[in-house]
């Protein structure tokens, strides 16, 4: 391959596992290239802030965009959640992964001071407030333990292995979405049952279907299959509804060579060409599969207790009724273009993008048939309403005007990676962000002219992740398909507004649940 530096050759056996998941030799080949010459970086140009790219909805603006929302699922449409849901539940559990070999010579006392060893003594000494204690409970009882003797000073190396091993839970070993992290009386709930509680609340529609779909890794397919026809009747039961929920994982097609530190294929031990799934941004075709015109996307670990979920219901139906809003008037607007009185709809189409789609007036053509093309450009896209909620510290991706490679300002969320961190002022710029992103996204996929759009049409390419790994001792270079609500969005219509804290409250850590707002 020219511009590689040294020639890249497969082998027979390279490209029948190539033709085995589905990607082309030129794909591969591409994907090498990325590797080698790394993504591009953003141009930030300021941080998105309140009245400057986010918008700010006054009470009775906000109540007016919910009832839009409850107007419209009344008169047939069909929401639904997506939910990315293949995240393993290891990472939660990483700083008690970091001590289990070691807990038992050391004792708690020796698990103080900072880092791992005080979050692993924070969740010791409070393991009865975890809404899995009784299961855990009932499985060291299995291994002839009594659990309050251990609670009291006992075996704690034991007590991980039967919490983290398939010597009993096998926690470290299961997705995230499985792990029970809310408790109501004696009832554990987990995070999927939490998503399922949300979609009876505002993605049902008019004949009482609440649908959701969740991507989960093939591996764990079964068992959350498995945990939805345990729960399911109860909660329709529950809350008068018809759960309509599907799955669906990363197509193999989606997954990315890996190479060494010479930009040259990365090898197994066995010879064999490496390959490693795509990240989020791998979602793209899943999201693209689905037929509802109002989709509503969060993240697995992102759920609120019984308490806090009638504001989050509230802002959910804020952001769909604003969604559908929009999403209508560009279509009226598109129809006006395109009808025999389109030279009138041109004000009208550039109020619109400036007011709404973030469009810079000066960028627009001033001839009217090349204005008319370009309003038709920016208004025939799909369209996202992200919520964003006030920057408390948190990593993570923010909201920010950029400029795009043809020099156009568009609005973006964009994550560390993603910036240069080499250029002072870039750095200066992101530090400076007001807002964050909590994935707290309503989405439509459907064009103005019908059917859905080819999100691919979308994508950034150039804005593709990568990551250094090890195998077998040796180091690699990881690479990640433009993030599903960063670079695979990018060309997407994006409109930010504020959100109260309560749309953001993931479990990044297991100790997370001990925070307030995990406690019922």
């Amino acid at each position: 391959m020219k511009g590689m530096g040294t020639i890249i050759s497969f082998s027979e056996k390279d490209l029948k596992d190539l033709r085995a998941r589905g990607i082309s030799k030129r794909t591969a080949l591409e994907q090498l290239s990325f590797l080698k010459k790394g993504p591009r970086r953003m141009e930030l140009v300021r941080p998105c802030t309140a009245g400057d790219g986010i918008r700010r909805l006054a009470g009775a603006e906000a109540d007016e965009f919910a009832l839009t929302y409850d107007s419209v699922v009344a008169r047939g449409e069909e929401p639904i959640k997506f939910v990315p849901a293949s995240g393993a539940a290891s990472r939660m559990f990483k700083h008690l992964i970091a001590v289990q070999n070691q807990v038992d010579r050391l004792g708690l006392s020796g698990l103080g001071g900072e880092g791992k060893g005080k979050a692993a003594l924070v969740f010791l000494e409070n393991l009865k407030k975890f809404a899995f204690w009784p299961d855990l409970s009932r499985a060291l009882e299995t291994e002839g333990l009594s659990p309050e003797k251990v609670l009291a000073g006992g075996a704690w190396g034991t007590l991980l292995d039967v919490l983290l091993t398939d010597r009993g839970l096998e926690y470290a070993g299961k997705p995230k979405g499985l792990i029970p992290f809310h408790m109501y009386g004696a009832n554990p709930r987990t995070p999927m049952e939490e998503h399922l509680v949300e979609a009876a609340a505002y993605s049902t529609d008019s004949k009482g279907v609440a649908r959701v779909h969740f991507t989960v890794a093939t591996a764990h397919a079964k068992n959350f299959t498995a945990h939805l026809a345990r729960v399911k009747k109860d909660y329709e039961r529950r809350f008068s509804v018809r759960l309509e929920v599907t799955f669906s994982t990363q197509e193999p097609s989606t997954d990315n060579l890996a190479s060494d530190l010479e930009n040259q294929p990365f090898r197994t031990p066995d010879g064999r060409l490496l390959f490693r799934p795509g990240g989020h941004g791998a979602l793209l075709g899943n999201l693209n599969a689905l037929a509802s015109s109002i989709i509503f996307i969060n993240n697995i670990d992102n759920v609120v207790t019984d308490r806090d979920k009638p504001e989050r219901t509230l802002w959910k139906k804020v952001l769909g009724g604003l969604l559908w809003t929009l999403s209508q008037e560009a279509r009226r607007l598109t129809d006006q273009l395109t009808g025999a009185n389109k030279g009138r709809g041109l004000g009208p189409a550039m109020a619109f993008c400036v007011r709404w789609l973030g469009v810079d007036e000066k960028e627009a053509p001033t001839d009217s048939r090349g204005l008319a093309s370009f309003l038709l450009d920016r208004l025939d896209r799909p369209v996202r309403v992200c919520g964003m909620v006030e920057n408390h510290g948190d990593p993570g991706g923010s909201p920010f005007w950029v400029r795009d490679v043809g020099g156009n300002l568009s609005r973006q969320i964009v994550e560390s990676a993603q910036v240069d961190l080499g250029s002072v002022d870039q750095m200066a710029l992101f530090a400076a962000s007001t807002h964050f992103n909590p994935v707290d996204i309503v989405c439509s996929i459907r064009s103005p002219w019908g059917g859905r759009y080819d999100l691919s049409r979308f994508v950034d390419p150039e804005t593709f992740f990568i990551s250094r790994k090890t195998m077998a001792g040796r180091e690699l270079k990881a690479l990640e398909l433009p993030g599903l609500w960063n670079g695979s969005m990018a060309g997407w219509n994006t409109v930010f507004v504020q959100v109260p804290l309560v749309s953001f409250n993931p479990v990044k850590s297991i100790n997370d649940l001990l925070e307030p707002s995990h406690r019922q």
